[in-house]
Order: C-alpha cells, then structure tokens, then sequence
C-alpha cells in the first residue's frame, strides 16, 4: 500500500499519543510495528475463535519470531463477550498465565473483542500496555481509536469501562477482504457519521463511491478508512475524556443503544443500530429547527446506499423512554443530544426526555 492514504497517523495525546499503521498485509508485518512501541514480552491476544482461524497462528508465528511469547484468550463471538463476567474470566487466564506488569494486551478481532480486551488491561494489576488490532470496519474506523473501553450492564450498554489509550493501532485493510458483508455494511455507519459531523467533502465521496467502497475497492476504501480515523483522532485529542467536543461522536447513538437493548442486542449489528439512529435523529433536528429537511434526506439515501437497516423496531413510548434513560450520556432529565445542523457540522444540544420522545411522536405512533 503506497501513497498519502498509507501513511501512519498519530492520535496527539501528549505522553500518551500513538500511532495508527495502515498495512495491506495480512497482519504479516503486525509484530514489526509493536516492536517499536512495546519490547518483546509476554502478552496475551485476546480474540475469538472466528477471528483465530484465521490469523492466530500468523499473528503468534510473527511474534514468535520478534521474541515475544504469546498466550491466546478466546472470547464468544459477539455483544455477550462484552460483560464482567467475561472480563473476569480473561483476567483468570492472564493470572493463571502468570502474566505480570511487564506483560502487554492484543486485542484481535473486532470492536467488541477490542472493548472488552482494552477494560482487562485497564483493570487487570491497575493497568498494563495493549494494543489494538481490528479486523472489522467499524473497529478500523471507530472502536479501535480513542481509548473508550468497556463492558455492557444489563441495565445498558457501555456502562462499565474506562478511558484508557492503546500504544499501537495496526489497521489492515486485508483483513477485510474475508468480512462477512453485513459487518462491512454495518461498519459504514461510522464511516457516514464522520462526514455528518464534520466532513461535508467525505460525505459526498461515500455518496459518489458506496459501490467501489463496499467492493473492497482499496482505491476507493482505504482513503475513506484514513480520512475517518484522521477526523476521530483529531476530536480525541481536543477532548480525550469527553467532557465537551468528543461528544459529537455520539451523533446516532443515544437512539442507536437504545435500539440494541431493546431488541436485547440479538437483532442488529452495532452499525445497523447507529445508521437507525442517524437516521432518527436527522430527522429530530429538523422537527428541531435546527436544520432543513435535505440533511436527514441524504443521510437517508446514504444508510440505504449502504445496504444499511432504516426503520426503528416498534415499541411503546415507556419502552422508548427506558432505554434512552439508560443512556450514559443523560444527565438527570436531560439528554445531551447532538443534532446536525448541516452535512459537515453538528451541534450538541440539552433537551429533555420528555421533549426527545414528544419529537419522536411526531414521526408517528409506529415507533
């Protein structure tokens, strides 16, 4: 892979920054690159087992070679990874493995895999180095970048977690050649919500180029990947713990939770969820006034070029309001909703549960 679109990033964060790699190898020169952010040592990946067929023993033969010694830690496949049940069984095999404070963490696989494996390194013996290796879409251009880390609570997704940075993100387009296209699809979601909130020039080249994109077309894909994480990184770095600006990567998700523990996370894809949620909340901007009514159209237009789910789950108004409480982002009776103003900016908004759902209704009964 050559040109501007191959060349790393570096999320600034000070004493914590680090480097994003873009590769088209197959992981081949994965234990290369962690070689000059972390020495060889003991390590577990963390990964489950679809994503182990493939590429645990590259991944372990390439460490191997570099001096490290690698133990593997299979998770299930999936949001039931995602609990402290989990979390605690992994921290057993990390003890039971006698890993020590000089041990580091590889999460392998998606943005669940990278997650859960990034909360075990923030807890286990209060913090060890890990790294992200994601082979999904969505975690190459979301989840792997920006340190958020964490588990899901019955009561609500993402509820246990903390910030806490990787040293390395290894992004391979490769690794995407071999994606179940519903996760490819599901990972444009994130993709599409960059250029809502602040790219107006990528939002018209996903509306131009869906197919190529969609094909694994690297021409046309791996600018796309650059340019997303370039924008999330940027966002991190004003605002790591989002305590203000960072709070624009939310766009589509208070509906978006809302909808997987609804739905208790056994229908939709993380993504599928989000481009619902988009969807939902471009729509509420403009009930808003805070925009016309030609961005939730093309935000629409651009869910559905993506292959993408469109309509809400049915559910009643006290279901509604249950799950978008549950919300993280809730502050008393409030919600910190973010609306779009236009394509390539959007604006952060108080508003409250009641108002949120009043808006909702407008839509109509059916949801």
């Amino acid at each position: 892979m050559q040109g501007e679109a191959a060349k790393p990033l570096r999320v600034s964060l000070g004493d914590r920054s680090y480097p994003i790699i873009f590769a088209a190898d197959g992981l081949a020169g994965f234990a290369d690159s962690l070689s000059r952010v972390i020495s060889p040592r003991r390590v577990a990946v963390v990964t489950n087992r679809r994503v182990a067929r493939r590429y645990w023993r590259r991944v372990k033969s390439g460490l191997e070679k570099r001096g490290y010694s690698p133990i593997q830690c299979l998770v299930p496949d999936g949001e039931p990874a995602k609990t402290l049940t989990v979390a605690e069984e992994v921290i057993g095999r990390l003890i039971e493995a006698r890993l020590d404070r000089d041990s580091a963490v590889i999460a392998l696989g998606g943005g669940v895999v990278g997650d859960l494996a990034g909360f075990v390194a923030a807890v286990f013996l209060r913090g060890v180095p890990y790294v992200q290796v994601p082979t999904t879409l969505l975690a190459q251009v979301d989840s792997a970048v920006g340190g958020k880390t964490g588990v899901n609570h019955r009561l609500g997704k993402n509820l246990i977690g903390s910030f806490y940075q990787p040293r390395l993100v290894y992004s391979d387009i490769e690794t995407l050649r071999t994606l179940p296209k519903r996760e490819l699809r599901a990972g444009m979601a994130e993709v599409i919500k960059c250029g809502v909130i602040r790219d107006a020039d990528l939002f018209g080249r996903l509306e131009k180029q869906m197919p190529r994109i969609l094909a694994v077309d690297a021409g046309a894909l791996v600018p796309v990947i650059r340019r997303a994480c370039q924008l999330k990184a940027a966002v991190v770095a004003a605002d790591e713990l989002e305590s203000g600006v960072r709070a624009i990567l939310n766009f589509g998700h208070t509906f978006g939770h809302a909808i997987e523990a609804l739905t208790e996370y056994r229908k939709y894809k993380h993504g599928e969820a989000v481009g619902i949620g988009m969807i939902m909340a471009g729509r509420i901007s403009a009930r808003l006034g805070l925009c016309s009514a030609d961005a939730p159209a093309r935000i629409l237009d651009l869910v559905l070029a993506a292959g993408l789910p469109t309509k809400p789950p049915q559910f009643g108004r006290r279901a509604w309001e249950r799950a978008v409480v549950a919300d993280k982002k809730r502050r008393g009776k409030e919600i910190r909703f973010v609306g779009v103003r236009r394509i390539g900016r959007c604006e952060i908004v108080q508003i409250s549960v009641k108002e949120l759902l009043d808006t909702l209704d407008l839509e109509g009964r059916s949801i």
